[in-house]
Formats: structure tokens, sequence, C-alpha cells
């Protein structure tokens, strides 16, 4: 165990779940240096443990629970150590995670971490699961003018109002909220002089954004106008805001990369109608078809919940025709996760050993389309934007146009360099490339 070091404040940040908490993450470190605090990748060696918790599957709050509980040892080793636990499953549970964890200090929802700092200095309650009628984003320190890595999130609206049967998003995070165009600019703008030359935008309903004239599409045009930054990518988009403005920017926008995560769930318009989607499969399918006709080397990626209740066999066979039609460059599937509060929480589940076969047979078909998929980019020539160092001497890597992730073996390259990649083999989840002279 690393020895304690009481000259210095340490922040230790564990963050669970999806690409927003890993922005939220970011920036309560950043609200927390502006108090002093450095970040510290050894909690052993931290003044104050901040566990960020996401609560989109099953069993997250005892996965939360179950880490609280290594931290015992450490808690009473130093009672001066602060433990917050922050993120949507703070918001969800509340006080009851200070009444079964006791040596938890703080616990703050994620649309009031602004006001950590007060919380931590005794300042403010110790719990805060508000859904606050200010800006938590006027209220965090403005960025530390460092170089950054060159991918950045940014997060440019939160929260759902779609209230699909299956989701706590709109319990945790709230209603929609839009930041506003000339922040996000701002902000953007900021990154880019500090390095990074992609950003993904984020949002629960990312193409619901609604913060300024013209809707999504024209806050991508205004992202593309700006000096240095090379690349734009957003997640995670619904089909009902997939609106022309934003079609034609994959069209029109060189900096907006061919690649788009859109969610569909299932294939069965009986089970759509379920989750409350608002969508048919058919009218999925028409909009995957306008999206090709604007950008035809766009690679598309979903998500799939299956065994949701009241599922059958011909619902499964129509989720597997989808797939076949659309033909997936990658997916993420799961089977169904009741969650507390959610309308589908007390229906009758599928048997879970159906739901398992289910499971197993569409995810074997996903991953035959995303092996041809990563095939189809042998001989190609993609452009990588290099982020970091291999494992073997000599190899870097980095994410190709289309988000795969890339491995170039040699020394001619730095982290931040955006290079022409002949594609020359494919693993399981990546590929290889070889760098074009000039």
């Amino acid at each position: 165990m690393t020895a304690h070091n009481p000259a210095a404040k340490k922040l230790f940040i564990k963050t669970y779940g999806c690409q927003m908490n890993v922005y939220d993450s970011q920036r309560m470190a950043e609200a927390m240096g502006a108090e002093g605090y450095v970040l510290t990748e050894d909690q052993a060696d931290a003044d104050m443990v901040l566990l960020n918790t996401c609560h989109i599957r099953e069993k997250a709050a005892e996965k939360l629970y179950s880490d609280l509980g290594r931290l015992k040892p450490l808690k009473a080793a130093r009672p001066d150590l602060k433990i917050g636990v922050a993120g949507c499953v703070a918001q969800a549970e509340g006080a009851e995670i200070i009444r079964r964890m006791p040596l938890v200090d703080l616990v703050v929802g994620p649309q009031t971490y602004h006001r950590l700092p007060a919380m931590v200095r005794g300042e403010a309650p110790a719990i805060d699961t508000d859904f606050p009628e200010e800006d938590k984003f006027d209220h965090l320190p403005a960025p530390r003018a460092t170089r950054r890595a060159p991918a950045a999130f940014l997060t440019v609206q939160e929260g759902c109002d779609k209230f699909c049967a299956f989701c706590v998003v709109p319990y945790t995070r709230g209603a929609e909220v839009s930041r506003p165009a000339e922040r996000i600019l701002a902000e953007a703008r900021d990154l880019a002089e500090r390095g990074v030359r992609e950003i993904t935008l984020l949002g629960q309903n990312v193409n619901g954004w609604h913060g300024g004239p013209g809707g999504f599409g024209a806050l991508i045009r205004s992202l593309g106008e700006i000096a240095g930054l090379e690349r734009i990518r957003y997640t995670t988009s619904h089909p009902n805001d997939m609106a022309d403005d934003l079609i034609e920017a994959h069209r029109d926008v060189p900096q907006l990369m061919p690649y788009l995560h859109l969610p569909v769930q299932s294939g069965s318009d009986r089970v759509l109608k379920a989750m409350n989607r608002k969508h048919t499969s058919d009218q999925y399918l028409r909009l995957i078809d306008r999206i090709r006709a604007a950008r035809p080397d766009i690679v598309l990626t979903s998500d799939f919940i299956v065994g949701f209740p009241g599922e059958t066999d011909e619902d499964h066979t129509d989720t597997l025709r989808l797939i076949e039609r659309v033909g997936y460059g990658m997916a993420y599937s799961f089977k169904y996760s009741p969650r507390p509060g959610t309308p589908a929480f007390d229906r009758p589940e599928v048997d879970a050993a159906v739901a398992d076969a289910r499971l197993q047979e569409l995810q074997a078909l996903l991953t035959r389309q995303q092996h041809a998929v990563q095939e189809g980019m042998i001989g190609r020539t993609v452009t990588v934007l290099f982020e970091k160092a291999g494992r073997e001497a000599g190899q870097m890597i980095g994410k190709s146009d289309y988000l795969h992730s890339v491995f170039v073996d040699t020394d001619q390259v730095q982290v931040g360099d955006l290079r022409a990649v002949r594609i020359i083999g494919s693993q399981r989840n990546s590929l290889h490339g070889e760098l074009i002279a000039g």
C-alpha cells in the first residue's frame, strides 16, 4: 500500500458506465482542482475517493456497495478520508447509500456536482440529488489552460423526455436540457486551442439538442468552422430526432465522421410499441436508407435488448431480419434488465434460458457482421488520429474515421498526429495498418 502523503490533497475518481460519466468525472476533477486537489490513480494515497456511478444496467447499485465495502479498511485506517458517491445511482438511491454505508461522506446527483466543492467544505448538505433550476455548467470553473489529449468529450444535452419503458434515464438525469450553442462553441474552441483535434458531442438524446437556431445539424456546421477541429462525432442519438438537416450535415460537413450510433433496441413492431419507442421497424429502415444515401460509406452501430417482457420467437426473428437488412459495423446487445421505477419493471420476464439462447444467436450474427465490415476495410486508406503508444515497442494506436482501433508499427508519428493509413489486416476488435508515405 502506498504511503499517504498529507502534504497534498489528492482525488481518486472511479468512473462507471457511459461517456457522459467520463465527461462528468473530468468536470468534477476540474471543480475539485480549483479547491487544490490533484488526481491520483492510487486510491490508497487519496484524500478523497469519488465513485461516479451508472444506473443503466441491473445490479449497478450492488456493484457500488461492493466497491464501497472494499473501501472500509481504508476508511478505518484513515477516518479523515472523504468518500463520495456521484452519478445516477446516487440520484436513484440518495440517503439510502449513507444509511447502508455510513463510511460515505457525501452523495451528489449528476445535475448537482457543481456543488461538490461546497459539500466537501461542509458548506452544503451532504446529500444533494435535486434537479436544480440553475445550469451546473455556469457554476463549474473554467478548464485549466493545459494541453489535452487529441480526442475529447463535450456534453451538449442532458436528460431525456422519451420515457422508454425499460429506461431509468428520465428519472436519474431528468428532463431534456440543451446547453446554449454559444457556450458549446466556446468550450469547443478552447479544446481545439489546447490540442484537441476530435470532439465527441454527448447527450442522452444528443440529436434532440435544441439550444440554438437550426437544430443539431446547424450546431455541427458551426463546429466544423472551428480552426484545428478536424473531427466531430456524437452519441447517443434517437431515430425520431434524426432530422433532415442532420442527415444533410453527414453529407456536407467533412469534419463529421462517417460513423453513427443509432439505437433501435428491437426489430419487432410489437416489442417497439411495448418499449414506447414511438417508431416502427420500417420507419427505422427507411431512415437508414436516407442516411446511407447522404453518406454511402457510413458505418452504423446500434443497441439491442433481448428478452424484453412479452418477446416471442417471432419477435426475435423480426429483430434478426432487421439486423440482416441493415448490416452493422458493431452493436451493443444485452438481455433485458428490469429497472425499478420503470414502466416495464413489473411485467412478466421471458424465461432466462430462452433469453440466453436468443442473445447468443443475435450476438453471433452481429459478430459476423462486425468482422465482415472490418475485413472490408483491408486495402482501403483511412485517416487515423493517433492517441497512444501500443504495448509493443514501435507501435502506435489510433482511431480511424470509422472509429475502428488501428494499430500501426511505426516510430514516425506522435500522439495527436492525423495520418493516412492503409489497412492491411483485421483482428477481433481492431485493424492493423501501415503508414502511407508523404
